[in-house]
């Protein structure tokens, strides 16, 4: 029981954060901090549109039980490729910073998805 609450405190969580992100990376001309940020990764303002879509996809997929792994799965593999753009510019700093966010997912996936028995 501890564990599910757990899980769903996460799952919550990581879905929040999904959606916020997303909403924020869709509206970067409101964030000129953010924008700064995606074009010292190397990431062009065409891409930026297609990221925001992308991690609000993950945040839905992370709320149904069928696609709880694939989308831990593809949040985990967002997260290494951020790290490795960072890493790429210099920035160890923020690949730091996103060593906690790499392993939610990870964490995610191994308590399963909450309050269910046989989850995928």
């Amino acid at each position: 029981m501890i564990k599910s609450i757990i899980s769903l405190l996460l799952l919550l969580v990581s879905a929040g954060l999904s959606f916020k992100h997303g909403w924020d990376t869709l509206n970067y001309k409101k964030h000129p901090e953010s924008l700064k940020m995606m074009n010292e990764l190397g990431i062009s303002e065409g891409m930026i549109p297609f990221f925001g879509v992308l991690t609000i996809l993950i945040g839905t997929l992370l709320l149904i039980p069928k696609t709880f792994f694939l989308g831990n799965l593809l949040n985990a593999i967002s997260i290494v490729i951020i790290m490795a753009l960072a890493v790429k510019a210099g920035n160890f700093k923020m690949v730091l910073m996103e060593i906690p966010f790499l392993i939610l997912p990870l964490i995610m996936i191994w308590l399963k998805y909450p309050f269910l028995k046989n989850s995928i």
